[in-house]
């Protein structure tokens, strides 16, 4: 077999197994359809303006692929890597900083105008509990029919939840009344803070 035809096997096949993957995949080897392309190096040096058979000789020569790194660039700009390495290192540091993502969420703890005080205090709970795991607490007291003429009623209820949590977390957002809802977010407390 000549060297151009084992070539030419290699990199067909290797285009076929590599193409059928993750769909958020850039466009590699025969993908690629722009008449020209900045090339880049596996180690980031810059190899220069070429014609794209130039560029995906350059790659298959060093038995690396031609990825198109920034389609947008005027000309477009690809670097000849191994394909599945750049995949694998991309896809390394993706989960890293999913691993560093807080996700915080807003847990909802309704209350009423005339809440009994064993319910209140439960409720008090259930919020140190939330903001102790590091979610913020969105308290609601609704408001039914003619309570509705007292709101002192919901802002001295929603006063009273804030001082029981000033240990465990703080006013994000002051009570704010919504239709018949009035509802304030605590958020935790800084570890600094606590």
């Amino acid at each position: 077999m000549c060297g151009f035809c084992t070539h030419f096997f290699y990199f067909s096949w290797r285009y076929k197994a590599i193409s059928t993957n993750n769909t958020k995949d850039l466009p590699i080897n025969e993908e690629i359809k722009a008449a020209e392309v900045r090339v880049i190096g596996a180690e980031n040096e810059q190899v220069g303006i070429m014609k794209i058979d130039d560029a995906r000789n350059y790659a298959y020569n060093h038995g690396v692929d031609l990825v198109l790194i920034v389609p947008n660039a005027t000309p477009p700009v690809c670097r000849a890597i191994d394909y599945g390495k750049f995949c694998f290192e991309r896809d390394k540091r993706e989960k890293e900083a999913k691993k560093k993502q807080v996700i915080v969420k807003v847990k909802e703890v309704q209350l009423s105008c005339r809440i009994e005080q064993h319910d209140f205090e439960t409720r008090i709970n259930h919020a140190k509990r939330f903001l102790a795991e590091g979610n913020k607490v969105k308290a609601v007291v609704r408001f039914k029919g003619r309570e509705m003429s007292h709101m002192e009623l919901g802002h001295d209820v929603i006063g009273k939840f804030c001082d029981a949590l000033a240990g465990s977390g703080s006013v994000e957002k002051k009570p704010s009344l919504e239709g018949r809802f009035m509802h304030v977010i605590i958020a935790p407390l800084k570890p600094d803070k606590k």
